[in-house]
């Protein structure tokens, strides 16, 4: 469910209004920094990632309406994080390590079929299903581990 705040800066993305950026910094800007913190833990990477989300999330609301807002933004700096990690990461990788990596690629990488994505249903279901069963605190633990990757 959205508040009214959330929405009214929902509107300002589909009227195209940059103040929707300047809006969702200073609502969403900590949130999106500490996202991107857990994964990069470099000030400089974090903030490129914060307006990287910015910019992911101009791009995607004019075709998509998020009914929760603050989950929408947190997977866009995740996802923007975790490719800069991936990034990163590549850059410290040897060339033959390299070279290997895109040999394996081109032996286990497919197409996702329908199987594929039956299995990723199957699989959200259940870890869903786990955590419901668990008391809250040890769902928000859950998540704040593997979603925001905050440390032990």
């Amino acid at each position: 469910m959205r508040n009214t705040e959330d929405s009214r800066i929902i509107e300002l993305f589909f009227a195209r209004d940059e103040k929707a950026i300047s809006e969702t910094h200073g609502k969403y800007g900590r949130y999106c920094y500490s996202i991107a913190y857990n994964i990069l833990a470099v000030n400089e990477d974090c903030e490129e990632c914060v307006n990287d989300t910015y910019l992911g999330l101009w791009r995607a609301i004019p075709d998509a309406r998020p009914v929760h807002f603050p989950a929408f933004i947190g997977k866009i700096a995740r996802n923007t994080a975790l490719k800069r990690y991936e990034y990163i990461s590549a850059e410290k990788r040897s060339p033959d390590a390299v070279v290997a990596l895109e040999e394996l690629g081109e032996c286990v990488q497919g197409d996702a079929g329908v199987e594929d994505e039956a299995e990723a249903r199957r699989v959200q279901r259940a870890i869903s299903s786990f955590l419901w069963q668990q008391r809250e605190d040890k769902r928000v633990i859950f998540i704040r581990r593997y979603w925001y990757f905050d440390s032990i």
